[in-house]
C-alpha cells in the first residue's frame, strides 16, 4: 500500500486549494491537455490545431489557447501576411507540463479497467 508523504499532501491541501485549484482546474480541464499535447515539439496554425483536436469547436480552442497564453504555457505569433497567418507554440513553461500529464495519463490508462469495474459495482448497488 502507497503511504503517501504529509508534507507533499500539504501542496494539495495546504489553504484549501486556494492557491492551486484555479491552476488545476486550467490545466485539467476537457482541452487545455489535448492542446498542450498537440503543441509538443512543434508549432501549429490554429485551423490545424483545430483539425488535430476532434470535437473541439472553434470557440472552445480560441478560449483554451487564450487561457494558456495568459497563463504562460503557449506563446502566439502573428506572422504580418495577407491573409494573416497565426501560429501557436509551447513556452518553456508549457513544455514543463508534459511530463506531469504523461503521469497522470499513464495513471490512468493503468487504472482504467479497475475503475470501469468499480462504476459498473457501483451502478448495480445504485439500481438495486
Amino acid at each position: 500500500m502507497h503511504v503517501p508523504n504529509p508534507s507533499k499532501l500539504c501542496l494539495i491541501r495546504g489553504d484549501g486549494g486556494r492557491t492551486i485549484r484555479p491552476i488545476l482546474d486550467q490545466i485539467c480541464n476537457k482541452w487545455t491537455l489535448l492542446v498542450v499535447a498537440t503543441l509538443d515539439q512543434r508549432t501549429v496554425r490554429f485551423t490545424d490545431l483545430q483539425a488535430q483536436i476532434p470535437g473541439i469547436s472553434q470557440r472552445m480552442l480560441t478560449l483554451t489557447l487564450r487561457n494558456l497564453e495568459r497563463d504562460g504555457l503557449v506563446a502566439r505569433t502573428v506572422h504580418a501576411e495577407v491573409p494573416p497567418r497565426v501560429e501557436y507554440n509551447l513556452t518553456e513553461l508549457g513544455r514543463s507540463l508534459i511530463a506531469p500529464a504523461l503521469a497522470l495519463a499513464g495513471w490512468a490508462s493503468e487504472h482504467g479497467a479497475d475503475i470501469e469495474t468499480s462504476r459498473a459495482a457501483y451502478a448495480s448497488r445504485v439500481r438495486a
